[in-house]
């Protein structure tokens, strides 16, 4: 894959660009992702900050407007990354909107206390809701050494 890596919303209207390699992908089985989705998780990449950019139009708060922002593109609604709260670090951008996606897979699931019985993904951790901090930078490092290995630190 060239950097950076590119996508858009639904419409168009609002780009993405990444050009730092993904620190993590995962996929969230919380309620309030099964809702913002309509389906049974939502995925994930977490991106450094200084690595991410929208593009085009700017993107609105919406869903929750809580210490956690979801932003979205104010055409087509379409929910493009969350801002959680007290990080500033890395931002989650949802992967399904980059042009290519073929590198995608979940390496964590979180909040799988809230999980559909019938819902699996080929992540190779689990967390009950999410990993402390220390076990999230023991994450990161084993992802990266995983993603080379297959080639997806391109990203």
């Amino acid at each position: 894959m060239n950097k950076p890596l590119r996508g858009s919303c639904l419409c168009g209207k609002v780009g993405i660009e990444i050009s730092e390699p993904a620190l993590m992908t995962m996929a969230c089985h919380c309620r309030g992702c099964q809702k913002l989705t309509s389906s049974a998780f939502s995925l994930c990449v977490s991106i450094p900050t200084t690595g991410f950019r929208a593009t085009g139009i700017e993107p609105v708060v919406g869903a929750l407007h809580g210490d956690t922002r979801h932003l979205y593109c104010p055409y087509c609604k379409n929910w493009l990354y969350s801002l959680p709260a007290g990080v500033e670090s890395y931002v989650n951008v949802h992967p399904t909107l980059f042009d290519n996606i073929e590198w995608l897979s979940p390496f964590v699931e979180v909040h799988i206390v809230e999980k559909l019985a019938w819902a699996t993904t080929p992540a190779m951790h689990s967390f009950k809701v999410f990993p402390d901090p220390k076990t999230f930078r023991q994450l990161v490092e084993e992802f990266q050494a995983t993603a080379s290995s297959i080639n997806a630190d391109s990203i």
